[in-house]
């Protein structure tokens, strides 16, 4: 019988990928398949740039100090990211709009794990979080 356990605790290798994503979000603005008229858009790359690099700063915050508002932040700017090529405009991008939309949802999916991990953890446990 296989054991699930694997999944029920937060691991610090979640942490990574969530900074793994939050860099590939920073550079999708730049990545050649796309469309060149991207390139000129200002609001575009300055919200790429900006969910990234959350993204990526709440990723190491959980790495050092694990707490429930991070995962939860986590999935409200994954859930962004898969509604911004529709608020701002680029939605006709083709790569782009599936590039986000596909990160975001692995973002939020990313944050429910983590959220659902820790759900019934008390504070001295999520403090013990990578030792």
């Amino acid at each position: 019988m296989s054991d699930f356990g694997f999944l029920k605790t937060h691991r610090t290798w979640e942490d990574w990928c969530g900074m793994l994503l939050g860099a590939l979000i920073v550079a999708s603005p730049w990545f050649p398949i796309q469309d060149q008229a991207l390139s000129g858009n200002q609001t575009v790359i300055l919200n790429t740039v900006a969910v990234g690099l959350v993204v990526f700063g709440i990723s190491q915050l959980e790495y050092v100090a694990l707490q429930r508002w991070q995962e939860v932040t986590t999935i409200l700017v994954g859930l962004w990211l898969i509604a911004s090529p529709y608020v701002l405009g680029y939605s006709s991008d083709g790569f782009l709009r599936i590039y986000h939309t596909s990160l975001g949802a692995v973002v939020v999916l990313l944050g429910v794990l983590q959220l659902w991990q820790d759900w019934d953890l008390n504070d001295q446990d999520m403090l013990k979080h990578g030792q």
